[in-house]
């Protein structure tokens, strides 16, 4: 949570560094930059430390079922990826990339299916219930687990 304030708050900073960055002859400028700048690189280096803490956290927590939380976020986010081949191979092979393309005359070519659709779609739902599993295990961690220093 502190992670995702952090990153939340160097965006905003960001914005209005660009936004304040130019500004018009006799005008003057909404913020100052330099100013907006220096507090974006003091935000980011607590980030940085904050990251540091939680990698370290993540490599030393031992989570149910054994490996570290490290292991745990390497698992989610191959699942993830795996979850996202399996079912883009199914919409293909069941014409979905398509859009809806139909045959209209006999003499067009036929498509084939090179894939079976069902069993893939019976792959991606066993995934994304790998996927919850594993999710709910790093959630009930970062609540369980302090974090290091």
């Amino acid at each position: 949570m502190l992670r995702a304030d952090a990153a939340r708050r160097v965006e905003q900073l960001r914005a209005r560094v660009v936004g304040s960055a130019r500004y018009q002859e006799g005008e003057e400028p909404a913020e100052d930059a330099g100013a907006l700048l220096a507090e974006a690189g003091e935000v980011l280096g607590e980030l940085e430390d904050l990251i540091r803490r939680i990698n370290r956290t993540n490599a030393h927590a031992v989570v149910e079922g054994g490996g570290t939380l490290t292991d745990a976020l390497a698992r989610r986010d191959v699942l993830r990826l795996r979850h996202s081949v399996v079912t883009s191979a199914a919409d293909a092979a069941a014409g979905r990339d398509q859009h809806g393309a139909v045959r209209q005359l006999r003499s067009e070519l036929k498509m084939l299916s090179a894939l079976p659709v069902a069993p893939l779609r019976a792959q991606a739902d066993v995934l994304a219930r790998e996927i919850r599993e594993v999710d709910v295990l790093i959630q009930r961690s970062n609540w369980e687990v302090d974090l290091l220093d």
